[in-house]
Parts: structure tokens; C-alpha cells; sequence
């Protein structure tokens, strides 16, 4: 199983995001990172995750979908790096 980030914006005022989150949330494995960042667990490639999402957008919204590496560094939570170390594989 890979582990893909998923970025996005969406750009029309008063955006439901309810619909997307319950999409993001109904992968093999999800964590959020940040407030519109988010990482999914998927047997898919990219464009078969962002598919998935891009139902729940509009035309002007904003998408990026893209493989995790174990070549990392940042300031994020705890949780969050414990989950990425229990479902990244060691290949990058």
C-alpha cells in the first residue's frame, strides 16, 4: 500500500468540506497533518486517488496528490510522524 499526501483549496466561499473529508476518510488509512493537508493510505496509483477526491470539488478548486518519500524532514506532531513510520513502506 502506498501513502499519498492530498493537498487542497477550495476556492468558492462557503465550500462544504464535509463531503470531502468522509471521501479522505473512507481510505485504507488516513491521517491529517494540517488543516487542508492530509495523508491517505491507497493501493491505487495518484490519479486513481485524486479521482476519488475530485468528485466532491468544483472546477476552480485546488488538488495535489502525491507520493510520500521516507526522505523527510519538518515539525509536525508526534502522531503524525509515528503513522507515517507505521504505514510508509522503506522504498521510496
Amino acid at each position: 500500500m502506498t501513502v499519498y499526501s492530498v493537498s487542497y483549496d477550495l476556492n468558492k466561499e462557503g465550500q462544504n468540506y464535509k463531503d470531502l473529508i468522509a471521501e479522505i476518510k473512507s481510505f485504507n488509512g488516513y491521517c491529517k497533518v494540517m488543516d487542508s493537508y492530509w495523508f491517505v493510505c491507497s493501493k491505487g496509483n495518484a490519479s486513481a486517488v485524486s479521482e476519488r477526491l475530485k468528485k466532491h470539488m468544483d472546477n476552480n478548486d485546488s488538488l495535489l496528490v502525491m507520493e510520500t518519500s521516507t526522505n523527510r524532514q519538518g515539525w509536525l506532531n508526534k502522531d503524525i510522524w509515528e503513522w507515517l513510520k507505521q504505514h510508509q513502506t522503506t522504498s521510496v
